[in-house]
């Protein structure tokens, strides 16, 4: 009802006290390429959708290295990412330079929120059109967490995540055996993400080493990003190898719930 007239300015809120064009910017989130995150108590794994604009393009980066012990996989506008991308690699030396050591990831992810906040509350600024799952290890703890940003400004810390679309369905997933990460290896953990994955695939298409994206971080582990035949291939066997098992075992089922009953004479 009053949409077109309360939507034309960020700092401008219409009469059911929503901020539509922050709205509309977590909308943008929603259309960008799947991005999961999950993690266990030693490890903390993220994974992406990439996307190409056409056969004859490659495809878009979308995990991002901040620092050895940082990492973010992005869903909605590439560009927007990549400023924020910049800050928190700044950031991060900044911190590293007067301190003399990595900078907290909850402290970093403090800022990141805030800068987010401060677009929602300025007239000559536009909120960012990019949701953010970041992945870090406490320098101190070497405990792993997983962060998630929104264009609105909050900030969640989870055990597992989805963002982007058709992310229901990896949330479905890991709703589903969030429960056995937190004694997983890391091995695991980038199978049940590459899992998760599958639903998020549009149409026709298979997850594939070309379009996905993968990186771990654990205690004593820096940021390692797998991709293509020789990091990533392997893991995806093994996903289609746990498919196949587990298709075997639903057809026996299912042949033991047909079979007729014995007639009595």
């Amino acid at each position: 009802m009053f949409r077109n007239q309360y939507d034309t300015d960020v700092t401008v809120w219409s009469p059911e006290g929503r901020l539509l064009q922050v709205e509309y910017a977590m909308e943008s989130v929603k259309q960008g390429s799947a991005c999961v995150g999950l993690r266990s108590n030693t490890h903390v794994v993220l994974g992406a959708l990439k996307r190409s604009v056409s056969e004859l393009s490659g495809h878009q980066k979308k995990i991002l290295e901040i620092d050895d012990h940082i990492g973010m996989g992005i869903a909605g506008l590439t560009a927007d990412a990549r400023s924020l991308a910049k800050y928190m690699r700044n950031e991060c030396l900044n911190h590293k330079y007067v301190f003399g050591q990595a900078i907290p990831p909850a402290n970093l992810m403090s800022d990141l929120a805030d800068k987010h906040q401060r677009t929602t509350q300025t007239y000559v600024r536009r909120p960012y059109g990019v949701g953010l799952l970041v992945a870090g290890v406490d320098p101190q703890r070497q405990s792993p967490h997983l962060y998630q940003t929104c264009p609105s400004g909050n900030l969640y810390e989870f055990y597992a995540s989805a963002i982007g679309a058709r992310s229901q369905s990896a949330r479905t997933y890991l709703e589903k055996h969030y429960e056995s990460f937190a004694e997983a290896d890391k091995d695991q953990l980038i199978v049940h993400a590459l899992q998760a994955l599958v639903g998020c695939v549009s149409g026709d298409d298979e997850l594939t080493k070309e379009n996905a994206s993968v990186c771990i971080l654990g205690k004593d582990q820096k940021f390692t990003l797998l991709e293509g035949d020789v990091l990533l291939q392997p893991y995806l066997d093994r996903l289609e190898i746990r498919s196949a098992e587990e298709k075997e075992d639903d057809d026996d089922e299912e042949g033991k719930e047909e079979e007729p009953e014995a007639m009595e004479t």
